[in-house]
Formats: C-alpha cells, structure tokens, sequence
C-alpha cells in the first residue's frame, strides 16, 4: 500500500511580522496597495522578503513602507543596481491616509505592517494601527498561549 501524502495548500502570504504581534496590540487592520519594480515582484514569487523591524511613515499626504528587506535574485536584470531596503510608496486611499495620520498622532499609536500577500496577481500589504504593549502584557500573552496549548495536548490524549 502506498503512502499517502497531504499536499500543502497553496498560500497567498509571502512574509509575515509575527514579531508585531507579540509587541502590540492590534487596534484596525486595512489592505495596502504595494508599488514594487520588476525584480522585487520576481523576489516575492521566491518568497525573498523580511518584514521584522519594518513600520510605516506617513509624509505629504502619503504612505511610505520603511525598513522591508526584499533580496534580489542572482538572476534579476543586469541594468538594474536592485537596493533590497529601498523605502516604497503604499497605495491607499487619501481619506484612508488621513484617518491613520489622525490615529497616528494620538499618543501611543503607530502604523506597522502585518504581511504582505498576493490578491490576484497585485502585492498587498495587510497594515495594522497599533498600540505598544508593556511588559506584564507579553507575559500575560506567552502565559496564555502556553495554557491554550497545553489545554489542547491535553484534550488530544483523552480523546485517544
């Protein structure tokens, strides 16, 4: 008898932050348009992206992603001097980019990215407003996510 194997299912997500959500709280998620060159959409489909210490900077009424590392691929065009850290410009709306520099400017606020994902053939950027949480907050929150974990190991050896 052969020996089955379950497929992965295919994902849209290129890269996540999961360092945001152990540091923030997560107030408002929204959806981002993304404007990359050629070589940084070739990188993506590799899934060549970090987002750790990447935030968002809200300047003259746009958008702006900081601190993204996109490495370049050893067969990316030749006429191109590719700059993996580059600042690119977020699509969003001005009404959007109003609200979040209004929250923004409130104390405690800042605007993080999320991940970044394929909708179609278009890169999106899932951006979240956050809020800094404090010491005992990360330990309540490792607290609770070693109990749910250990509840479910449990659950799973009686229901053997």
């Amino acid at each position: 008898m052969g020996k089955k194997t379950k497929k992965a299912p295919d994902s849209n997500t290129i890269a996540v932050n999961r360092k945001a959500r152990h540091e923030y709280h997560i107030e408002e998620t929204i959806e981002a348009g993304l404007v990359l060159a050629g070589w940084e959409v070739k990188s993506l489909r590799a899934g060549k992206c970090q987002l750790t210490d990447t935030y968002i900077l809200i300047k003259d009424e746009e958008a702006w992603l900081l601190g993204s590392h996109i490495t370049p691929l050893n067969t990316a065009s030749t006429h191109v001097i590719a700059d993996p850290t580059r600042t690119r410009k977020l699509l969003l709306h001005k009404k959007e980019i109003a609200r979040l520099l209004g929250k923004i400017n409130q104390k405690g606020f800042t605007c993080v990215p999320l991940s970044l994902y394929w909708k179609g053939n278009k890169v999106k950027c899932k951006l979240a407003l956050v809020k800094g949480k404090q010491l005992h907050d990360k330990r309540a929150a490792d607290k609770d996510k070693d109990w749910q974990r250990q509840k479910s190991r449990i659950l799973r050896e009686q229901n053997k």
